[in-house]
Formats: C-alpha cells, sequence, structure tokens
C-alpha cells in the first residue's frame, strides 16, 4: 500500500480556532493579550515575532503545557472543532491529535534513536503497527534509520532535531506545532528540515503550526502567518502576501525599500517606525 493511503485517514476536517484569549502566569503576569488566530485543515500557518513576543506562550496554550509552568488561559476559547482546549489536560490534547514538538530538542538521551521513537508512539491508541509506523519516520528521515541504533544524547543539532519531529510524527499528529525548529542549525539544515516538514504536511495532511525567528524560512513554507509583539497580534495575512511587505522585508528580512540587504545601524527608533504599531 502506498504511504499517501496509509496515512489518508490522518488528514482532518477540524479547525484550530483561538478565541481572543488572554494568558496569565502565576496568577499575576499577563503574557497574551486577546490573541485570535486560526489553522484550517491541511495548512501550514507560521507565528512570527521577536524574543519574548508571545509566541511559544501561544503553543503552550494550545497543547496545555501552561499548566506545568503555572500558566492559565483567563479569557477566550481555544477550540479544535467543537471542543474546548483549554479545559483539557496536555495529555488529552496529545489524545486529541494535537502535539507540540517543545524547543531546545528534549530527548531521552540515555535512550537510543529508535528508542525515543517507540515513546513517542506510546500515546496513539489507534490500530497501528509500531514497525509500520517507524517505517513512515524513516520514509521522511532516512538518516535516523542509519542512526537508530546510536545513542540520542551523541547526536548532532539536526539530527536530534528530525528525531523530535519524528517522535511527534509516532503520535498520528492531526496538527504538529514546531517551537523554534531552525534554532541553532545550519542554513543547509534549515533547509532540508523545512522541506521535509512540506512534505509531511502534503504526504499526511497534517496541519502544521510553527513558530519561528527565521521569517524568510518560515514565510516560504507557510500558507498564512501572524506577527506577534508583545503579546498582541500586530499583521496577519497570506504567506505570499506578507513577504512583499515593506515592514516584513526591512524589520523580519533585513531588507530595504529596494531590495538590498539592511543597514541596521541606520535604523533608528525601530518601534516607531513599524507601521502596524500605529
Amino acid at each position: 500500500m502506498a504511504l499517501a493511503e496509509k496515512t489518508a485517514e490522518l488528514t482532518t476536517t477540524r479547525t484550530l480556532s483561538v478565541n481572543n484569549i488572554e494568558v496569565v502566569y502565576n496568577s499575576v503576569i499577563l503574557v497574551l493579550r486577546g490573541i485570535t488566530l486560526e489553522v484550517a485543515p491541511g495548512s501550514i500557518v507560521s507565528l512570527l515575532g521577536p524574543n519574548g513576543a508571545g509566541k511559544s506562550t501561544t503553543l503552550k496554550a494550545v497543547s496545555g503545557l501552561l499548566k506545568a509552568e503555572l500558566g492559565e488561559v483567563t479569557r477566550g476559547q481555544i477550540l479544535w472543532g467543537e471542543d474546548r482546549l483549554e479545559l483539557l489536560s496536555a495529555e488529552d490534547v496529545v489524545r486529541m491529535g494535537l502535539v507540540q514538538v517543545i524547543e531546545g530538542r528534549l530527548l531521552f538521551r540515555h535512550l537510543t534513536v529508535e528508542e525515543n521513537l517507540r515513546v513517542g508512539g506510546m500515546v496513539y491508541q489507534g490500530g497501528r503497527s509500531i514497525r509500520d509506523d517507524l517505517e513512515r519516520v524513516y520514509h521522511y528521515f532516512p538518516r535516523l534509520r542509519d542512526l537508530s541504533k546510536r545513542v540520542s544524547g551523541y547526536l548532532s543539532g539536526g539530527e536530534g532535531q528530525m528525531l523530535v519531529i519524528g517522535r511527534a510524527m509516532m503520535a498520528h499528529p492531526q496538527i504538529l506545532m514546531l517551537d523554534e525548529p531552525s534554532l541553532g542549525l545550519a542554513p543547509l539544515l534549515v533547509h532540508e528540515i523545512f522541506e521535509i516538514i512540506g512534505d509531511i504536511n502534503r504526504q499526511e495532511g497534517t496541519s502544521v503550526l510553527i513558530v519561528e525567528q527565521n521569517a524568510r524560512a518560515a514565510l516560504e513554507l507557510a500558507d498564512y502567518a501572524y506577527v506577534m509583539e508583545n503579546g498582541r497580534i500586530v499583521l496577519d495575512g497570506p504567506a505570499e502576501q506578507l513577504r512583499e511587505n515593506e515592514d516584513i522585508k526591512e524589520f523580519f528580512l533585513g531588507l530595504d525599500q529596494s531590495g538590498g540587504r539592511k543597514n541596521y545601524r541606520e535604523v533608528k527608533h525601530y518601534k516607531r517606525r513599524k507601521r502596524w504599531l500605529g
């Protein structure tokens, strides 16, 4: 049976809708202020913005991981179809098919590559063969097949990133949420991993919500993008349209209005010049 036929069951018709949410940490610190976004079935959506904008917090609000960090959604709703995700535990969210790959490539470093992958498959409750699931991951990441018996603590950064995405794939995600997959990787590796993410989206029908500071790579991959700053959405639109936006070119892609490389020593009053803040 062809891979596309094997995995057709994964295609979801549900939409993820984040509706005007606020997030507070420790009952005091307001981090997200009225965030609204949508991930349509089978789409790739990117969250862009500087450090501290609230991008990772948005992912954790969806995946249920906020509770482990003393955070909570205090206003608004997060809907997966008709289900209210903000009311569920992280374990229940994963079982519903929303899987987050946390920033930092967290692995069971004393386990082998294949053992890490098998751990990822433990949360999936549908009928399947673990060997078929491993082969499915190796289809996307052939390098992991070669490394299957290696202890994961000895992997390179790129190999580790492939493994955490592959481990998430073992859970048969309907939405794959990726937090800074390019962090610390060489440009060629970033290109390779983003190509694989695109392949997963096309072949599996898996929706993708990706947090990235590498705006160029993210906008090349995504169908739609949101720009976050200070806990708010300040700009959104089709990725192709945002790639041509002069503010995005200047402040995220490092290009001036003529398309040349921007000299940031000439940029003064950064926030004042961003038209979306007006």
